[in-house]
């Protein structure tokens, strides 16, 4: 059995979703959503999600993480602090020696729905299909469990394998 969490990155509000995969079976353990203060400083933003990452990490102690590749807008200043904390919660597992992969939003959609430009509430209803005891507390929560099956529909292939290449 292994344990991965998914995380599906923001500055302000990050999702994150636990799931076990065993063989093909996809068991939900938890999910939620960590925020950052808005009015603190951007480093201090950081930190905040970094400190609340790794506390769930410590609580659900997965194997392996997922995290969503970053979309980028035309406000590159908001890409760039987007990129920002997709760096700092990357770094939380990869600080615990947990292999990070990372998978565009389009290969999510692809892995659950079966179509890359798959519509939000398509995700939310295959992800409610395939984990039947998910609560999906937000949207963001509910983006990080896709990005978690995601990792469990490509682990252990070769395609893994290009996708850890890649980062």
């Amino acid at each position: 059995m292994v344990r991965i969490i998914g995380i599906d990155p923001g500055l302000r509000n990050t999702g994150w979703g636990v799931i076990s995969q065993e063989g093909s079976r996809l068991t939900y353990i938890a999910d939620g959503a960590i925020h950052s203060d808005g009015d603190a400083s951007l480093a201090e933003r950081l930190l905040q999600l970094h400190s609340q990452l790794a506390d769930i990490l410590r609580e659900f102690d997965p194997d392996e993480a997922a995290v969503e590749e970053t979309f980028v807008n035309t406000d590159a200043r908001a890409t760039l602090k987007l990129g920002q904390a997709r760096g700092v919660l990357m770094l939380a597992p990869a600080m615990l020696k947990l292999p990070v992969a990372e998978y565009a939003p389009n290969t999510v959609k692809k892995a659950v729905v079966g179509a890359g430009h798959a519509e939000k509430d398509q995700v939310k209803h295959m992800v409610k299909l395939l984990l039947p005891k998910a609560r999906m507390r937000t949207a963001d929560s509910t983006d990080a469990l896709a990005v978690a099956i995601c990792h469990a529909h490509y682990r252990g292939s070769q395609r893994l394998a290009d996708v850890l290449a890649r980062s």
